[in-house]
């Protein structure tokens, strides 16, 4: 009886001979061959396709945020200009007094905006809460650009001055956590403190464009007069139309994928309460905020002023030097940022701590002793390069103390309660200094907050190494 004839599977090896051995060749050289090729290629597209969606996200993100402080600081570069308008009186460094006292009550807003956006953020997402944010800025702004002066309506012209800088208050102090959680948590593991640096560049870039306004009506467009009886309301108005601007773009952010991913998890209790689980990390963010706050008020929104009344610059020299030194510091943070990439946070924070403690009262008695633009451009260019070595990175520290779902709030009210004690007072303890004639003291009283922030930076972990968003 025949045999069945049996034909070669995939469990029985194939028969010798060259007929079997073509088939075999054939069917390796469509299969196999390939393979190795089409995974290489799709990596790179989905690395660079990656690499575009984060800077999209950043930009998002940031842009805002770059609005916000725009609008936040016209009050203080413009308050040269409006200070008579709603305060009436003869001697200007008491006009200079009032305005600076309305900036640091807008300051103690701050808190209540860090706690409620914060909440807001880690209940409803970074993106919600930066909405709201920019929107209450917008509505502040244009508050200040339409309201009467004090000859038209009496003390209801600084009433709703103030009333003004409360909103703008609540909404920059629920900007900072938000902004800061979001950049922090969109950011690759090894490139985080590069990419949450473009908080500060927005926020300086905002300072920036505040003062590039402030020169072109200064030198083009507008006399001193015009200036001091109208011309002051025009950034006002711009402020109010570019977060119309911001707003839009917000609209279409994407949520991080940290928040996502945890947005289900139940808290089990308050967020506050959540959060004072965590005292040494919330004394950490006001330790942290407390010498370098001091030192970036002092040579960013403070120096136009004391380039004018202690070292005698004109006004317009004045917003020169600021602006040069200012842009200057700005393109410093994404590299001060890559550095802390490298050698970690800790290390960075130190050596701010160290030189700014050393260097503030050298530069700052130097700056109020020259009358030369040029030397005065390098003494503010040389405090703020110690500065970058706090703003660039202060950010992502703070992001990297907290689990996801008290980040937004665990960041933004220790911050705003240390920029509201430190920052904001800033600039009205130095002139109350300089009414007393003990301006030098001044200089020593930011010393001591530095020195103060060098203590903590000396103890503290890195957080690079113990970052809290890698377990995300």
């Amino acid at each position: 009886m025949a045999r069945p004839l049996r034909l070669p599977s995939a469990k029985s090896p194939a028969p010798c001979g060259p007929m079997w051995e073509d088939r075999t060749l054939s069917h390796m050289d469509t299969t196999i061959a390939p393979a190795p090729v089409t995974p290489v290629t799709g990596s790179h597209d989905m690395e660079s396709k990656d690499t575009k969606g984060k800077i999209l996200m950043v930009f998002k993100g940031s842009v805002g945020n770059l609005v916000e402080y725009y609008d936040w600081y016209v009050y203080s570069a413009f308050s040269l200009y409006f200070s008579k308008y709603f305060f009436p009186g003869d001697d200007p460094t008491v006009q200079l007094l009032n305005t600076s006292a309305i900036f640091a009550l807008g300051f103690f807003m701050r808190p209540l905006g860090g706690w409620l956006l914060g909440t807001h953020a880690d209940r409803k997402g970074r993106k919600a809460a930066l909405l709201v944010s920019v929107s209450m800025m917008c509505a502040g702004s244009l508050i200040i650009a339409v309201m009467p002066g004090y000859n038209s309506i009496g003390v209801a012209a600084p009433i709703a001055l103030i009333l003004a800088r409360l909103l703008q208050g609540l909404s920059l102090g629920g900007e900072y956590g938000s902004a800061a959680t979001y950049l922090s948590e969109i950011a690759t593991k090894d490139r985080r403190g590069f990419y949450s640096s473009f908080q500060y560049v927005t926020l300086i870039m905002g300072q920036l464009l505040a003062l590039g306004v402030l020169m072109a009506l200064q030198r083009v467009f507008l006399t001193t007069a015009e200036l001091e009886a109208w011309g002051w309301r025009i950034p006002f108005v711009i402020g109010g139309l570019c977060a119309i601007v911001a707003i839009y773009l917000r609209s279409s952010m994407e949520e991080t994928e940290s928040f996502e991913h945890h947005k289900g998890d139940r808290v089990g209790e308050s967020r506050i309460r959540a959060l004072m689980r965590h005292p040494r990390e919330v004394l950490t963010v006001i330790g942290l905020t407390m010498g370098g706050t001091v030192a970036f008020y002092t040579f960013t929104t403070y120096m136009q002023k004391y380039l004018v009344n202690t070292a005698g610059f004109s006004k317009s020299d004045a917003t020169m030097i600021s602006a040069a030194a200012t842009f200057v510091y700005m393109l410093m943070h994404p590299l001060v940022g890559h550095i802390s990439d490298k050698v970690g946070r800790r290390a960075v924070l130190i050596a701010f701590g160290v030189m700014s403690t050393l260097c503030t009262v050298p530069i700052l008695t130097a700056l109020g002793q020259t009358h030369d633009s040029v030397t005065a451009f390098f003494l503010v260019l040389s405090g703020l390069t110690i500065v970058s070595g706090y703003s660039a990175i202060n950010a992502v520290v703070k992001a990297e103390l907290f689990p996801v779902q008290i980040r937004a709030l665990g960041v933004g009210l220790p911050f705003a309660i240390g920029v509201s004690l430190f920052g904001g007072t800033a600039e009205y303890i130095a002139l109350w200094f300089k009414s007393m004639g003990n301006e030098t003291w001044f200089y020593w009283y930011v010393t001591g907050c530095c020195l103060c922030g060098l203590l903590l930076f000396v103890g503290m972990k890195d957080t690079k190494k113990t970052s809290l968003i890698d377990q995300d």
